[in-house]
């Protein structure tokens, strides 16, 4: 195992500090990437090589890449000639990543966001994005919740507002649930099931790992605001495993925070998980950060002051044989750190630390 970084559209400078701070590996989150795209919108094979060269060019590997699937999912159920044209540009965009040498892309089967109620304040004041089910208002929703690879609002009155980004293409097809309508637990499964037979055959054909990122935040029986997350519980990602039980190419995104988020027992579930996931050879990547509290009521926390053993969790990965990337994610917000690479590098250190003591 070894520490990396998952990074937005990253300068010469940035990347420089991550070799600085000892990162192995990069995930690059850009949506849309447009350092790899052609003059179509679609990626180059050629520009993939480009940017993985450019990254091992600071002594880094580029580890994997994120692919926009966009509204695909909703499309699934409701437009399925407009959801066939984005899997074809799925399926291009897979075959480019294996002609530039990326071996892995992650997605994320988020139709309505990553939903958040509110911020709270942390250690010294600092920013905390949290999630309390039984205070969900549809407003709030919209202001601080995550789309796409759009932040949240802060709280601060101060910062940007997420509802001024409403309909570009950085919220990834993300809409709110009354923009999107009802969608059951089986419509949840039919989209699901629809990416994934659309997609796996060619990045199988291709040697490219599909690392899929589950529902965040797990939601409470009978859905929230008339959708429900079929990704939200360990039962829900064996289900989904068990789609391409035989496919080395079919696997997580495996984001510690969000399956901390599944239950009341958080460090017991993520170990759970890992002990479940890991000699399955399902986890291709790792979101290694930590929650303050769990299912249904819980914020955002750096990984020293939260609720799951993050000691546990390193000694449970290599119990496993899990030899990937750990990156850090969804750190908290601060005036005193805008950028959140001083929050970033601490997550790094702390990782590092743990990884040696270990």
């Amino acid at each position: 195992m070894y520490i990396g970084e998952q990074l937005i559209n990253p300068t010469a400078e940035r990347l420089t500090l991550s070799q600085q701070l000892g990162c192995k590996g990069i995930v690059i989150d850009s949506r849309p990437n447009r350092d790899v795209m052609g003059e179509d919108g679609l990626w180059d094979g050629r520009k993939v090589a480009a940017q993985r060269q450019w990254i091992e060019s600071f002594g880094m590997s580029l580890d994997g890449m994120a692919i926009d699937v966009g509204a695909i999912l909703l499309d699934s159920l409701r437009d399925r000639a407009r959801a066939e044209a984005r899997a074809e540009q799925l399926r291009h965009n897979i075959r480019a990543a294996a002609e530039g040498g990326v071996p892995m892309v992650k997605y994320t089967v988020a139709m309505v966001g990553i939903t958040r109620t509110g911020m709270v304040e942390g250690r010294g004041g600092m920013k905390c994005s949290t999630f309390k089910a039984a205070e969900y208002q549809p407003d709030a929703d919209a202001r601080f919740s995550y789309w796409g690879v759009v932040l949240p609002e802060d709280g601060s009155g101060k910062g940007h507002s997420p509802t001024a980004a409403k309909g570009t293409a950085e919220t990834c097809g993300q809409v709110t649930a009354a923009e999107a309508g009802g969608i059951s637990e089986a419509d949840g499964w039919n989209a699901i099931e629809y990416l994934v037979e659309s997609i796996l055959p060619t990045a199988e054909a291709a040697g490219v790992k599909l690392a899929c990122h589950p529902h965040d935040p797990a939601y409470p029986p009978g859905g929230l605001n008339g959708v429900h997350h079929v990704l939200g519980s360990l039962d829900g990602l064996r289900r989904f495993v068990a789609l391409a039980p035989g496919s080395a190419s079919h696997g997580f995104n495996f984001c510690q925070g969000t399956i901390a988020e599944m239950s009341p027992n958080p460090t017991e579930t993520v170990l759970e998980a890992i002990r479940t996931f890991g000699p399955q050879k399902r986890i291709f990547m790792v979101h290694f950060r930590n929650i303050k509290g769990g299912y249904l009521d819980f914020r955002e926390a750096m990984p020293d002051e939260g609720s799951v053993d993050m000691a546990a969790c390193i000694r449970a990965y290599r119990e496993v044989g899990y030899s990937g990337i750990l990156c850090p994610d969804h750190v908290p917000l601060s005036e005193v750190d805008p950028g959140r690479e001083r929050f970033f590098s601490f997550c790094l250190g702390y990782t590092q630390g743990l990884l040696q003591a270990a």
